[in-house]
């Protein structure tokens, strides 16, 4: 037996020490971890013994609603800073002897380095190009909350989100089981 295959059997033993029910559980709390998400949660679950559409489907709910979480807090933070700003705009203006200060009468702070370039690339790739690449640079909670932020509506940002996690699982998790089965007959 080869290093690899006797590291994919202890690991089945340690996942095997977990009730049967509680698998696909273990699978989607790591799902909801950013880093791991879906891909990496399918892949704990296909290594340890569950079954490929078990683990998949659990590692994709649990990120899924890691980012819907992240998405409603993201949403309401937005709102709460875009009405407080009209508040003040209001209060401003009405101060100001009637004229009508605008959001862009405040001097904003410089934006940063990595706003821009998600700017640009939200620009160049729309919200589905940014969903479905983003898995590939950062975790999907992180490109949802920076969605979110910019304003992007969140059923459209849910959406996306989804069908990325949906993809990106699907690919972890039979690449996995691919190997598993076909390089190293595990």
């Amino acid at each position: 037996m080869n290093p690899i295959e006797d590291l994919i059997q202890n690991f089945q033993e340690l996942a095997a020490q977990v009730p049967e029910a509680l698998q696909p559980l273990v699978v989607a709390l790591a799902g909801a971890i950013p880093f791991i998400e879906g891909e990496g949660g399918a892949i704990i679950g296909v290594v340890g013994g569950v079954p490929l559409i078990l683990a998949a489907a659990a590692a994709a709910a649990g990120n899924f609603l890691s980012v819907l979480v992240v998405v409603l807090l993201g949403s309401r933070a937005r709102h709460a800073v875009v009405d407080r700003r009209a508040v003040h705009a209001a209060a401003a203006g009405a101060a100001g002897g009637g004229t009508v200060a605008t959001l862009n009468a405040v001097p904003a702070a410089p934006e940063s380095k990595g706003r821009q370039r998600f700017k640009r690339w939200l620009v160049r790739f729309g919200v589905p190009g940014a969903s479905l690449l983003g898995p590939l640079a950062v975790p999907t909670q992180f490109t949802s909350a920076m969605l979110v932020a910019a304003g992007t509506p969140r059923g459209w940002v849910l959406l996306w989100q989804a069908a990325a996690i949906i993809l990106w699982t699907t690919v972890a998790a039979v690449s996995i089981w691919a190997a598993l089965t076909f390089v190293i007959g595990a």
